[in-house]
C-alpha cells in the first residue's frame, strides 16, 4: 500500500503544460493546447454587456485566466489517494509586464492554490493581436451603484438579493451566473448589464475528466470583482447562508480537500489579488453567513412577502439526469436538494412534491421514493452513492458540537473566521455555535418529519442497503 500511495503522490506532481493561445498562433510542442475561440469562446452579446461603459483589456485579460484555471481544473482527474495536482498554464495578454508582476503572480497563485489544493505556476506573454473590443452599447445602471450580488436562481441568491433589493433599492446590480441563453438575451434587448457569464469553455480532443470543481469558486469571484470595477462598486454580497459557507469546509469528504469556494477566507485572498490586478478596492460582505438557509429564507418571506423563491433552482443534477415524463424537476436527493428540503420545513413553507424526482423521502425504500413515473434505469448506483453522500454531510454538521473529536477543529475555524470578518475569536466563537446549534435543530425537526420507516433514517443510522 505505501509503494502504491507513494506512486500515486509522484504521478499527482506531474506538471500538466496548458498553452493558451489565439488563432494563428501555434502552441509549444509538449503542451495541452487550448485554443481561443474553440476551448475558450467569449460570446459578443455577453461582452458588450459588461464593458457596457468603457473598454478594459485587462479585464478581458481576467476573463481569460479564469477561462483557462476551469479549463485546466476539469482536464486533469484528481488521483485517487491525494487531492493536489500541478499545473503550469501559458497565458497571452495585453500587458505581460503588469500580470507577471510579483504582486499579481503572487496574489493569483495564493488565491488559486488555497481554492483548489493545487499547485500553479503562470506564465503571462505578450498577445500577437488586441482583441476587439466589444460595441458599448447604452444599458440601465444606476450611476450611484453601491454594491453588486451574483445571482444563480439559487434559492439564497433569490432570497439575499431580494432583501438587500428592499433596503437599497437601485444601488444593488444582479451579477448573472450560470444564466440560460434564452434568459440573457432577454435581459439583454432590457438593456440590463452582466446578463450571463461571458465565455463557455469545452474540452479538446478528449472530454473534461474532473467534476470537483473548485475552480468554479474563482471563475465566480473573478465575474463579480470584474462587474464591481466596471460599475464602480466597492461591495460585493456573497448570499449563501452558513451551511453554504461553512459547511463544505467544516465536513470533508474522504481524500478531498476543503471546500473553499463561498468561505471568507477565500474572498479575502481574491481581494488582495483584485486590487493588484484592477487597482480597485473591493470587499466581500456576508449578510447571512450567521444564519441558516431557512432563516434567510424566513426572513425573506416575512420582509418581502414574495413567493419567488419556490421557482428557484437548487438541484446540481444536469436536465436529462433529473427529469419526469420530459419536465426537469430538482432531484429532489443530492446535497443540494436536501439542504434545500430541510430549509423549506424549517422555514416553515411548502412545496408540492412534484417539485422533485424523490417526491417522498419518507418511503421505506430508495427507490420506492422516486416518482412512479421516473425512468429506473436512471436510478444508479452513483446516483444513490451521491445521494448517501449528502444526507450524511448535513447529519455531520448536525452533530460537530456534540463531538469531542471536532473541538479543536471549531476553535481553529472560529479563529480564521474572526481574523476574515474583523470579529474578536469570542464573537466568531458564539456566533459559529449558535449557528451549528440551530442548524442541528432543524435537520432533528427534520428527520422527525420522515418518520420511523424512512429511507433516509437509514442512511443515517449506518444502514446503507
Amino acid at each position: 500500500m505505501r509503494t502504491a500511495n507513494a506512486r500515486s503522490e509522484r504521478l499527482s506532481e506531474s506538471v500538466l503544460e496548458i498553452d493558451v493561445f489565439e488563432p494563428g498562433v501555434r502552441p509549444r510542442s509538449g503542451a495541452l493546447p487550448c485554443k481561443i475561440e474553440e476551448q475558450i469562446e467569449f460570446s459578443t452579446a455577453s461582452l458588450e454587456s459588461y464593458f457596457f461603459a468603457k473598454w478594459e483589456p485587462v479585464a478581458w485579460d481576467a476573463l481569460l485566466v479564469a477561462a483557462a484555471v476551469e479549463f485546466a481544473d476539469r482536464t486533469k482527474h484528481r488521483p485517487a489517494y491525494t487531492w493536489r495536482r500541478h499545473f503550469m498554464l501559458r497565458i497571452p495578454v495585453h500587458d505581460p509586464q503588469l500580470w507577471n508582476s510579483t504582486m499579481v503572480e503572487t496574489s493569483l497563485r495564493d488565491a488559486v492554490e488555497f481554492l483548489t489544493g493545487d499547485k500553479w505556476q503562470f506564465q503571462f506573454v505578450a498577445r500577437r493581436k488586441d482583441v476587439i473590443r466589444p460595441q458599448q452599447i447604452p444599458l440601465s445602471l444606476n450611476p450611484q451603484v453601491e454594491a453588486v450580488i451574483p445571482f444563480s436562481n439559487g434559492l439564497d441568491s433569490c432570497a439575499v438579493a431580494g432583501l438587500m433589493e428592499r433596503r437599497s433599492g437601485n444601488k444593488l446590480v444582479r451579477i448573472r451566473l450560470g444564466s440560460g441563453i434564452h434568459e440573457g438575451q432577454a435581459l439583454l434587448r432590457q438593456r440590463k448589464a452582466f446578463t450571463r457569464i461571458p465565455y463557455d469553455i469545452s474540452p479538446g480532443m478528449k472530454p473534461f475528466v474532473e467534476s470537483s470543481a473548485r475552480s468554479r469558486g474563482f471563475k465566480f469571484a473573478v465575474i463579480t470583482g470584474i462587474a464591481a470595477y466596471l460599475s464602480n462598486a466597492s461591495t460585493i454580497i456573497v448570499p449563501e447562508s452558513g451551511q453554504g459557507a461553512l459547511g463544505p469546509s467544516l465536513v470533508t469528504v474522504g481524500q478531498a480537500g476543503e471546500d473553499w469556494r463561498s468561505h471568507p477566507l477565500f474572498t479575502r485572498r481574491m481581494e488582495i489579488f483584485l486590487k493588484a490586478i484592477l487597482g480597485h478596492s473591493v470587499h466581500y460582505e456576508f449578510p447571512q453567513i450567521w444564519n441558516t438557509k431557512a432563516e434567510t429564507l424566513r426572513e425573506f418571506v416575512d420582509e418581502c412577502r414574495d413567493s419567488s423563491w419556490s421557482k428557484t433552482k437548487s438541484c446540481w443534477q444536469k436536465n436529462r439526469h433529473s427529469s419526469v415524463s420530459n419536465k426537469w424537476r430538482h432531484c429532489g436527493i443530492c446535497a443540494a436538494c436536501m439542504l434545500r428540503r430541510l430549509s423549506v420545513h424549517a422555514a416553515g413553507q411548502q412545496e408540492p412534491k412534484e417539485n422533485y424526482v424523490w417526491e417522498d423521502l419518507s418511503a421505506p425504500t430508495f427507490i420506492g421514493g422516486a416518482a412512479t413515473s421516473f425512468e429506473k434505469a436512471k436510478i444508479t448506483s452513483a446516483m444513490r452513492e451521491y445521494a448517501i453522500a449528502g444526507t450524511l454531510h448535513l447529519d455531520h454538521l448536525a452533530g460537530l458540537l456534540n463531538s469531542p473529536a471536532n473541538a479543536t477543529t471549531l476553535d481553529f475555524s472560529a479563529y480564521q473566521l474572526s481574523e476574515a470578518l474583523g470579529l474578536t475569536e469570542a464573537e466568531s466563537q458564539q456566533k459559529l455555535d449558535r449557528l451549528l446549534k440551530q442548524h442541528s435543530r432543524e435537520w432533528k425537526n427534520f428527520m422527525d418529519s420522515l418518520g420511523k420507516n424512512s429511507f433516509i433514517k437509514d442512511w443515517v443510522s449506518g444502514e446503507h442497503s
